[in-house]
């Protein structure tokens, strides 16, 4: 269906409340959203209970605040023009704020559907008055770390640099089970009594529409886990919230533009949030990423050392549905990617030890087609959390020479790869990553040189 018909078709979509109820397994809150004149939905949520006190303002607003970014999932098999929020107060600098989210973090959703629009005029966004706002209180014994999980080697490195923090008191954040995520937190010291895991359940009537030819596509997935994982620091009594986005997340997807698939683990996103924490829900609990410094190509040099984490990790999202769930689809971008980012730091044998093959060596030409995207010879990346292309091409390199040092035969891909323009381009630059630090973070002090350390220590 086209964007135009469906926008004037139906013009208008709803917030209008979120319920809250106890259960024996958790709290339990749905949220009521509908696009007027087609349906309504109700996905779930069910948070561990950890003592939480319902009727506390603060965490009302959490769960105010998690609906204003579920809403977006549904919002956009339509893209009503008009948004009223039933349920709660927000600002014009909030409505400003969440526009801001919503439109860029819909920037690969507007690419990939060909739509056309500017942040100014695709929503307007009504709430209730100021007689409607909560209350926000902080909390003053927050202490210790919440970490989002999600299986991959990011949050593993960040597990790994918070054990050599003097700050070692941490839980881990999972949405949904992953037996990855879990089985990482575990070998990282985390005590199972430590992990905080909702259960969040899509309303199935929006997969219809999706069937029905209803626009899809990408929404900030990590925006919903940045006030999902700052609601369970605060219940839980954890002062921050510690992400593993690196600086190679700032990079646009689509070369010449603004739209990136990493938006909301972009820097700009982290800034913003922790800015509308401070502002508007001011709990004591701080946003911010432990990577931010890094490039992908470091947080993969010092994976590569932990050893015991290679059994264990996944990255990939295409092999955590249906079927083939919490494991490699052996087919996808991110696939390759996680192998070609590690192959200057692991033989191909040790590539097969993880994978089962060396997607490296593979014939397959979207393979092929993924392999060039990666390396920025067409326009647009792949539409996944994958490193810059400059450090993609610089990994290659060292993989090439890696290789050749040891007198090993290249896969397909590393040779096709040295009869490229671009391998002579790259093959002598120097290596700008040994010690590179983006000062561009809000890692607070007790951390920072840790993380520097880590990086040091890498073996290039």
């Amino acid at each position: 269906m086209k964007y135009e018909e469906l926008t004037s078709k139906y013009p208008e979509f709803i917030y209008h409340n979120y319920t809250v109820d106890e259960q024996d397994d958790g709290i339990k809150v749905t949220y009521h959203f509908e696009t007027v004149g087609l349906t309504h939905f109700y996905p779930i949520w069910v948070f561990p209970k950890n003592g939480m006190d319902t009727t506390d303002e603060t965490v009302q607003e959490f769960l105010f605040s998690i609906g204003m970014v579920e809403l977006i999932s549904y919002w956009k098999a339509a893209c009503p023009p008009h948004v009223r929020v039933l349920c709660g107060y927000l600002s014009e600098t909030q409505k400003a704020w969440w526009k801001k989210l919503y439109f860029h973090g819909l920037g690969e959703f507007f690419y990939t559907n060909g739509i056309e629009t500017n942040m100014d005029s695709f929503m307007t966004i009504d709430a209730l008055d100021e007689s409607h706002k909560r209350t926000v209180s902080p909390k003053a014994d927050l202490c210790g770390c919440m970490v989002p999980v999600g299986g991959g080697k990011d949050s593993i490195v960040t597990l790994h640099i918070l054990s050599r923090c003097s700050q070692t008191d941490f839980g881990c954040f999972m949405m949904n089970h992953r037996n990855s995520a879990f089985a990482s937190a575990m070998l990282a010291g985390c005590r199972p009594e430590d992990v905080y895991r909702p259960r969040r359940q899509l309303d199935r009537t929006i997969v219809d529409l999706n069937r029905q030819g209803f626009l899809n596509g990408h929404t900030p997935l990590s925006a919903l886990i940045a006030f999902a994982a700052s609601f369970a620091a605060y219940v839980t009594g954890r002062r921050y919230v510690v992400l593993s986005n690196e600086s190679s997340a700032n990079e646009a997807s689509v070369a010449g533009s603004s739209v990136n698939h990493q938006y909301s683990k972009s820097f700009a996103f982290e800034k913003d949030f922790a800015d509308y924490l401070a502002a508007y829900l001011p709990c004591g609990v701080t946003y911010f990423s432990l990577l931010r410094p890094l490039s992908e190509i470091q947080i993969a040099a010092i994976f590569a050392q932990l050893k015991e984490f290679h059994p264990v990790f996944r990255s990939c999202n295409a092999g955590n549905a249906g079927k083939n769930f919490d494991t490699w689809c052996l087919n996808c971008s991110k696939c390759l990617f996680v192998t070609l980012i590690l192959s200057p730091f692991l033989s191909d044998d040790a590539i097969k030890e993880i994978f089962r093959i060396n997607l490296l060596d593979s014939a397959d030409e979207t393979m092929r087609l993924y392999f060039e995207q990666l390396i920025g010879l067409h326009e647009t990346k792949p539409f996944e959390c994958v490193g810059s292309v400059d450090e993609i091409n610089f990994a290659l390199c060292q993989a090439i020479k890696k290789r050749q040092a040891a007198g090993a035969p290249l896969p397909r891909l590393l040779d096709y790869y040295s009869g490229l323009p671009l391998y002579a381009v790259y093959k002598d630059e120097p290596n700008r990553y040994a010690d590179y630090f983006d000062e561009v973070n809000l890692i607070p002090d007790q951390f920072k040189e840790t993380v520097r350390q880590c990086a040091r220590e890498c073996q290039w």
